[in-house]
């Protein structure tokens, strides 16, 4: 059997999700986070190599877990990374057993995603056209806003967009998604008209450019992070995140007759029941405007 080692395993998994699978980076640092708090927990408890982790070593780590006040959903995740390190273990012959299979996800309350409305979002592109930001600037923050909802784009997904990857005459983005895997974004008629304006303006149109640049550089996650919660602070939301735009996109097409499957690959879902979310959205905006305008919504209710 080859070297158990728990911290040498995690590291040829991360290899692996880096160099083969060519996961983004956002995530190989989330799995390393989790699997080396995992090493640790291995280490107080003087066990070393993976073989020798037991189905009670790993319920005594979720019982350190919820001790230490981790949510359900983190504790998920925390999971999830494990059960990635153990298909990954077995599959390489470094254990014989996987003991992770009998121990099940805690039952996690999905929470419905927040939105803003239509109306607000042309507010948002208001402010950016009003702004005193010089002219470089407001292109930038105009195309970030406008992909993150006219495309429903993640954030990891619009800081790695090169102009290759934009067709302005077929109207599609190539989109480089989660685990790597691609996916066409048509480009509507005001997405491709704000689009097209901001590669006219590009100094550089080197087809292997970065699509947003600010100053010659790329942007990055924290800029676009910082720009949507400034341009949110507005509207009455628990979180202010780049998110609530490609929720709110999958959301107005839904309110709007769209297609849940045809919703389902516009936003690079892998599976239907996370889409179906935005469906429970769609009916509780319903219910929401129902009561406050229907003249029955105060005898009746739903």
């Amino acid at each position: 059997m080859p070297n158990g080692n728990i911290k040498n395993i995690i590291g040829r998994l991360l290899s692996e999700m880096s160099g083969v699978n060519r996961v983004s980076q956002n995530t190989i640092d989330a799995y390393s986070r989790d699997l080396n708090q995992f090493a640790g927990f291995c280490e107080e408890i003087g066990i070393s190599s993976l073989d020798k982790i037991s189905e009670r070593h790993l319920r005594n780590y979720l019982v350190n877990l919820n001790e230490a006040g981790l949510s359900k959903t983190s504790v998920a995740r925390k999971l999830s990374s494990l059960r990635k390190l153990f298909q990954f273990a077995l599959k390489n012959n470094f254990i014989e057993s996987n003991p992770i299979k009998k121990i099940p996800n805690p039952k996690v309350k999905r929470k419905l995603p927040e939105t803003i409305s239509a109306s607000y979002y042309e507010e948002i592109l208001a402010k950016i056209d009003s702004s005193e930001e010089e002219d470089e600037i407001k292109r930038a923050n105009k195309i970030i806003v406008e992909l993150l909802y006219g495309c429903a784009l993640r954030v990891s997904e619009l800081t790695a967009l090169k102009l290759k990857d934009i067709d302005l005459d077929n109207r599609v983005i190539k989109v480089w998604g989660k685990g790597s895997k691609t996916r066409y974004a048509p480009v509507g008629s005001k997405t491709h008209k704000i689009l097209k304006e901001y590669i006219a303006c590009l100094e550089s149109k080197s087809r292997d450019d970065f699509l947003i640049k600010l100053k010659g550089k790329p942007v990055d996650r924290f800029y676009v992070y910082r720009l949507v919660k400034k341009l949110l602070s507005g509207y009455e939301l628990k979180r202010k995140s780049p998110h609530i735009l490609r929720h709110s996109s999958a959301t107005h097409m839904l309110d709007n007759d769209a297609d849940l499957l045809a919703v389902k690959e516009f936003l690079g879902h892998e599976n239907l029941s996370t889409t179906q979310i935005y469906t429970h959205v769609s009916i509780e905006r319903i219910k929401k405007i129902y009561k406050q305008a229907h003249p029955k919504s105060k005898k009746e209710s739903l």
